[in-house]
């Protein structure tokens, strides 16, 4: 505990003032403790990127901007970059989606309005534009130069140059365009029509619909495909599990149910399992449990033997996971360890306030620049030789 003792001889103590006496009394060092602003730089190491109002538009899970949590060193927090993307009436726009550019070195993020791009060197907003239709969850090619941008639960899917933002090609015939996944090939994109039954798969060469998987049990919600792109794992409209296809054959494969656990009413998406994610290892899948706040773990080979559950401080609608297999990042805002199931801790921002959000992706610098990026869906990342 701090005193701080005033004196009508002393002139008062700064806010700031403060501030900079307690990190030193309770920390001993500013070396250890976070810079907020945009005052600290990224030169080398693995970083968490949290854009946030990512719980619909609620900004009680972090505010508004996306925030940078240091991995290499407890996930402590980095600094608040700040955004843009805003309803018309001047209020923060609940965020649809994150994804990376490496060799552009930028961060994009789509909410409901728009799609921005960041610098993420100078933490600089390159460009924002306001796409027709609306912006739900993207997806960038492996070589960074094209995004797949649904319209938010639309009838379309923008095809888009990363660079420009300019729209190459939209293509129709949906429903309620929603989540998109680019395939670790980049040959084909997996898209997510929020009134079908069927997973449908993009050509990236000529930019159309070629094929599809399904039908599955009920509409689709959040899915995850491994490194081979031969297997998908998809949740579903009033599901408790998850259901697996085939991505060569495009047949259904097997449907799964989360056992010993009763399931009810939701907060939010309305379904009890709303989120899945590989380990990138391809060994396990991770089941988000709505109902129950909690994770539950699953082998990913047949017969999907359930494995264990892990209780979580809030209701989670999505999982991903650091690119080497280490952490689990549940939208509710916790930090994982995947080998030993133990939560480690819970992501804080500069005013020590819990932070959630379901779009979240890892960045990886050397020299002042992004290296290499995680995902947002949680894929495998076995490939062949």
């Amino acid at each position: 505990m701090i005193f701080i003792i005033q004196s009508p001889m002393i002139k008062p103590i700064s806010k700031a003032a403060v501030l900079f006496i307690g990190i030193i009394f309770t920390c001993g060092s500013l070396s250890a403790q976070p810079l907020k602003g945009h005052s600290r730089k990224l030169i080398a190491g693995h970083y968490l990127f949290v854009a946030v109002p990512g719980v619909r538009d609620y900004l009680g899970y972090g505010g508004h901007g996306l925030l940078v949590f240091d991995m290499d060193h407890n996930h402590r927090f980095v600094k608040r970059i700040e955004t843009r993307g805003f309803h018309p009436d001047g209020k923060p726009s609940n965020v649809k989606g994150i994804a990376v550019s490496v060799p552009l070195n930028s961060i994009y993020i789509s909410t409901i309005e728009s799609l921005e791009r960041i610098d993420l060197t100078t933490d600089k907003i390159i460009w924002e534009k306001k796409v027709d239709g609306g912006c739900d969850r993207m997806s960038i090619s492996p070589d960074g130069k094209t995004m797949y941008l649904p319209s938010f639960e639309n009838s379309t899917w923008n095809v888009v140059d990363c660079k420009t933002g300019d729209v190459i090609k939209k293509i129709g015939g949906f429903k309620r365009s929603h989540n998109t996944l680019y395939g670790l090939s980049g040959g084909h994109v997996y898209l997510d029509d929020l009134a079908s039954r069927w997973l449908m798969v993009a050509d990236t060469k000529s930019n159309t619909v070629t094929g599809k998987i399904g039908p599955f049990g009920n509409f689709i919600r959040p899915f995850t495909v491994n490194g081979n792109e031969t297997r998908v794992y998809v949740t579903i409209d009033s599901l408790f599990g998850f259901e697996a296809g085939d991505l060569k054959t495009g047949k259904k494969l097997a449907r799964i149910n989360v056992e010993g656990w009763d399931t009810g009413p939701v907060r939010r998406h309305g379904d009890p399992s709303h989120g899945i994610g590989l380990t990138p290892d391809e060994k396990e899948l991770w089941l988000c449990d709505g109902y129950n706040m909690r994770l539950h773990v699953f082998s990913a080979a047949p017969p999907y033997q359930q494995l264990t559950t892990i209780p979580l401080q809030d209701m989670p609608g999505w999982i991903t996971f650091s690119r080497d297999g280490r952490y689990a990042y549940p939208s509710s805002g916790e930090v994982i360890d995947v080998k030993t199931r133990k939560v480690l801790l819970t992501l804080k921002d500069e005013f020590f306030n819990s932070v959630g959000s379901e779009k979240m992706v890892e960045v990886d610098f050397r020299n002042g620049r992004a290296v290499s990026a995680g995902d947002q869906f949680g894929i495998g990342r076995l490939t062949s030789q």
